[in-house]
């Protein structure tokens, strides 16, 4: 079955702002104390990347090809993705900065914990370290050994990743966006 999806678009409006005294700068953020999320401005705009993707891996345990649906919230480190392959799930990844993340891997019999993406086995994407850099891979295609392929006005569609995997053995990783939402919300 195929799900319809609605994409918002904001027109543009010109116009002439009218003449606002200078506000004073805003305080700088508190840095946090070591162990702890960074704190966030309650101002701050939220962003929600929803996105799928088909995807295709080759590397020394075998080859193979399925869907992968990920979630990223840059400003709260929120993850959560499923990498699926002919029926199966072969990975979930889920978590937050404050939390830390989990991921699991049934084929593997590997459920392991966390404070960032560095320190957890994912076997088909480059060592990101943060959400941030996750959200950056899939809205801009920066990141160690990536190659964007093919590009719309929304990002990258195509994308190869070529490097390692955890135990430094070659992989090549294919990416194809199949859905890409994005929501930003501001408090209030």
């Amino acid at each position: 079955m195929k799900a319809a999806f609605i994409t918002l678009i904001t027109p543009v409006l010109l116009a002439q702002t009218p003449a606002v005294p200078p506000q004073p700068p805003a305080p700088a953020p508190i840095p946090p104390v070591s162990g702890q999320a960074p704190v966030q401005d309650p101002n701050q705009t939220k962003t929600t990347l929803r996105a799928q993707y088909s995807w295709g891996y080759a590397g020394m345990e075998g080859e193979g090809k399925g869907t992968l649906s990920i979630l990223v919230e840059p400003t709260s480190g929120k993850v959560i993705m499923e990498l699926h392959g002919l029926g199966e799930r072969l990975v979930y990844l889920s978590g937050d900065r404050a939390s830390g993340y989990r991921v699991q891997i049934p084929r593997r019999e590997l459920d392991l914990r966390g404070a960032s993406f560095n320190e957890l086995p994912l076997p088909f994407l480059p060592q990101l370290g943060t959400a941030e850099a996750l959200y950056k891979l899939l809205s801009e295609g920066s990141g160690p050994g990536v190659k964007v392929t093919k590009r719309d006005g929304k990002g990258p569609v195509k994308l190869q990743y070529s490097g390692q995997d955890e135990h430094g053995k070659e992989v090549m990783v294919w990416l194809e966006r199949t859905r890409w939402e994005i929501e930003e919300s501001t408090p209030g």
